[in-house]
């Protein structure tokens, strides 16, 4: 017997992208470098060697960024535990809303979503450095 998804992935996703504040391409290109944002690519490993990341973005696979948040956790990012603005991306921008969503939840904050993801961000202009 098949199974009955009641919700789609397409549902979740506007839901996260409902929940969570976004920020445009061109509002976060001037804060590259900023001392009071991260940006936090949720691409996992193969995508980022692909594209590239955006100068200075910290990794954190959307598969482990629980874990990457949490303080308790064996593989705690330091990174995770600062007073600063947390900017989201994944490729065009569904993965990163329902990660930010999650993040929001755990308690880390403020967080963002890059709007349109990388797909938006290189079709700006926007830098990318390989990893």
């Amino acid at each position: 017997m098949p199974q009955n998804i009641s919700k789609s992935s397409q549902e979740i996703v506007k839901e996260a992208l409902g929940a969570v504040p976004a920020i445009s391409v061109e509002q976060a290109m001037p804060l590259v470098g900023s001392d009071s944002h991260v940006f936090v690519d949720l691409r996992d490993g193969t995508e980022q060697a692909k594209t590239g990341m955006i100068p200075g973005a910290l990794a954190s696979s959307r598969g482990m960024m629980e874990f990457h948040i949490d303080p308790k956790s064996p593989v705690h990012k330091a990174e995770f535990n600062q007073d600063k603005t947390y900017i989201f991306y994944c490729a065009s921008g569904g993965r990163s809303a329902m990660a930010a969503r999650v993040a929001t939840e755990m308690g880390l904050k403020p967080v963002v979503n890059l709007s349109g993801g990388v797909g938006a961000w290189k079709k700006a202009g926007g830098q990318m450095e390989k990893t």
